[in-house]
């Protein structure tokens, strides 16, 4: 049902599509030669006219694949519950931004609002506002109708925002195409299930040395595409591999990079936190390149434009781009992080409340799904970055007073349940 994990099984399902997106991609290729992987999947899936996000962007039953928020509505309560425990540990600051990156459907954040609404108490002092980072016009639709019933205004001028609304409980929600449109301040950070659709770079370790994987039109078979390997190293080659790689097939995503890089410095600056919700590993795997199509694997090079393209994100590479500026805590597994933070206690909650047998069902089939590792509790993986000082204390030197112990992160280890 989710995105599967690399490896998993399932044939790959190569059906045509209306074809625009692989006519112009010939075009390109029959010009100017072969593309990056990263330059093939920018593409397939944020071209402005065909691009499979800004034309489609198939979340949910209907689409092309489904996500965590879509199966249950504990992941984004116990993820808001995740950001109250953070905000509290980090000493109640008076406001703070829930910053969204690609938020989809808008399920997730949808969720995490009503949690906040059911501890507005405890939030009562603090002024809460939402952003979402995304680029595609459709799903920013989606979501508006979502979070405050398509009651926005577009294109407010006094903002960077390209559009902003209320949401049905009362909590401002901006609207931005990058992350460095969203305005400073103490924020906290949510990426599920962005990092793996980011552009990659794909490597072969050769007889001659390392060389990129690219990808061109197959000289036999018309409009048809295929991988090639780069005759000498690219710049991405001398750039992208680590001297002691040992993996004879590297994959690399340098925007993840440069977010890490970005979202690490603001958390440095202004305080926060980041949660990263997604499939990968931690600098172990190979080739995970993938498509899918109606919930179903889809060739890569085939009907580009019609098809979600990811890959798993590499945990080791994001928190080499943290570069010290925060504390990294993870990857830790879906099942393990859901159960740290509470999801039984929860489950039995919602079945003793729930009236008829249909709902009992539907609550422990999506709790399978969620924590089962052959489903998505051993695929998912939950990562954090974090302020320094949230997990080292400060010198005892400079407060020799401070003797209570660091609170515990939620999720990476057991919530203390009050």
């Amino acid at each position: 049902a989710a995105r599967l994990c690399s490896g998993a099984g399932g044939e790959a399902e190569s059906a045509g599509g209306d074809g625009a997106m692989l006519r112009h991609l010939a075009r390109k290729l029959r010009a100017s030669g072969p593309v990056t992987v990263a330059e093939y999947m920018r593409e397939a899936l944020t071209n402005p006219g065909q691009g499979y996000y800004t034309r489609r962007g198939g979340v949910g039953e209907s689409g092309d694949f489904i996500t965590s928020p879509e199966i249950s509505q504990v992941f984004g309560e116990l993820i808001g519950i995740w950001y109250i425990s953070e905000w509290m540990a980090m000493g109640k600051p008076t406001t703070f931004q829930l910053v969204e990156l690609g938020p989809g459907r808008g399920t997730l954040t949808e969720d995490i609002l009503r949690v906040f609404k059911q501890l507005a108490s405890v939030l009562s002092k603090c002024d809460v506002s939402v952003h979402l980072v995304e680029v595609s016009p459709k799903l920013s639709e989606i979501q508006a109708v979502m979070l405050t019933g398509g009651k926005v205004q577009p294109n407010p001028e006094d903002e960077s925002a390209y559009m902003k609304g209320i949401s049905k409980t009362g909590i401002p929600i901006f609207w931005y195409r990058d992350i460095q449109d969203v305005p400073p301040g103490y924020s906290f950070y949510l990426a599920h299930e962005f990092f793996d659709a980011l552009p990659i770079h794909k490597f072969q370790r050769t007889e001659k040395g390392w060389r990129e994987v690219l990808v061109d039109i197959d000289p036999e078979v018309p409009d048809q595409l295929r991988f090639v390997l780069s005759p000498s190293r690219t710049p991405a080659t001398q750039n992208f591999i680590q001297p002691e790689e040992t993996r004879d097939h590297v994959e690399v995503c340098p925007e993840a990079g440069v977010i890490v890089q970005r979202l690490a410095s603001r958390i440095e600056k202004d305080g926060g936190a980041a949660l990263v919700a997604d499939y990968g590993h931690d600098g172990t795997k190979t080739d995970t390149f993938r498509g899918f199509r109606n919930h179903k694997l889809h060739d890569v090079l085939s009907a580009p434009g019609t098809a979600d393209l990811t890959a798993d994100v590499d945990f080791s590479y994001l928190r080499k781009m943290a570069q010290g500026k925060t504390a990294t805590l993870g990857p830790i597994k879906q099942r393990e992080f859901l159960k740290n933070m509470g999801i039984d206690l929860r489950l039995q909650v919602l079945l003793q409340n729930s009236g008829d047998t249909a709902t009992r069902e539907q609550l422990l089939h999506s709790y399978d799904m969620l924590m089962n590792p052959e489903k998505m509790g051993d695929c998912f993986n939950f990562f954090a970055l974090l302020p320094h000082h949230r997990l080292v204390r400060p010198d005892k030197k400079d407060r020799p007073e401070s003797k209570s112990p660091l609170l515990p992160v939620a999720g990476f280890n057991e919530l203390l349940l009050k």
